[in-house]
């Protein structure tokens, strides 16, 4: 099979569920060997896997802008069952088959969601820190309303929104916190097709918007999926970044929210920990994930 150029990519775009979702596509379906789909985490976007893809070999692959992020609709505040539901959608709507998935943090909680009803459309799945909890978080309130201020305010919904440039942007987060460990082009493709012109034609704005970014989070423990972990027969593999110490009593992504037993609850699950990583394992280390994408391939 001949290498694809992964600079050269299709932008496309597909009505499903009462929305326009955004994708691109590099290269062309193959007999030989399956479509690769890639599924953003909250807030980021489809191109922030450009860095996985340049390790992926000239394979066909698609990765989607979900509702509300990158090029896609924005609609009102939903909880992560209507992101499943799209998922479903568009994999149907592209009528895509014998694929293999993979999807980080709120992706990939969408893929386990999603593969209740089509998994006869996959092959097996890698779910990068897919933000599974143990079962004792989805019983109480969601630990989001302990971030709120005094005026229920997520903090999230405070995050700057306007940069003059896509340069500005990266300069805002160069170094910074969780972004600190992010390989250097990683924050420039999230930075690159993260923003949007503004409405008066003056700089630019989060293609998701601080506000629905917010509600994305408020609405993330609305679907127990660890109730459909047990019904998902294919391979899945299931990355995780250093475990959590402790109560999570802030928005802190240095560390993984997935619960450590989950892989045990598949039928067919693979549990890997990296320690020396973060919650943004595809952002630190894109060539190990595309390494896990081609096993067996």
């Amino acid at each position: 099979m001949s290498v694809v150029d992964t600079q050269i990519c299709k932008e496309q775009y597909i009505d499903v569920n009462g929305v326009t979702l955004c994708y691109f596509e590099w290269g062309s379906p193959a007999a030989d060997a399956p479509t690769i789909l890639l599924v953003h985490a909250t807030g980021f976007h489809a191109r922030c896997w450009d860095q996985t893809i340049k390790h992926l070999q000239g394979r066909h692959v698609i990765a989607v802008d979900m509702r509300n992020h990158g090029r896609s609709s924005n609609t009102t505040g939903v909880g992560w069952e209507v992101y499943g539901d799209d998922l479903k959608a568009f994999v149907k709507a592209l009528d895509l088959a014998g694929i293999v998935v993979a999807g980080h943090s709120m992706g990939g909680h969408c893929i386990v969601q999603a593969l209740v009803d089509i998994e006869d459309r996959v092959l097996r799945a890698l779910l990068v820190d897919p933000v599974i909890m143990d079962p004792a978080t989805y019983e109480g309130p969601s630990q989001h309303d302990s971030f709120l201020d005094d005026t229920g305010g997520h903090p999230v919904s405070r995050r700057r929104n306007y940069f003059d440039s896509v340069q500005a942007m990266y300069d805002n987060f160069d170094g910074r916190g969780s972004y600190a460990s992010w390989l250097p082009e990683c924050l420039q493709d999230y930075c690159e097709y993260g923003l949007l012109p503004a409405e008066d034609g003056i700089g630019f704005n989060l293609a998701c918007p601080p506000a629905l970014e917010a509600s994305v989070y408020m609405g993330s423990l609305n679907v127990d999926v660890l109730e459909l972990v047990a019904k998902i027969s294919i391979p899945v593999t299931i990355l995780r970044a250093k475990q959590r110490q402790g109560d999570r009593t802030e928005l802190d992504f240095t560390a993984s929210p997935t619960w450590p037993e989950l892989a045990d609850k598949f039928q067919n699950g693979t549990d890997v920990y990296l320690p020396e990583l973060t919650h943004f394992i595809p952002m630190q280390s894109p060539k190990l994930v595309a390494d896990y994408l081609l096993q067996d391939l």
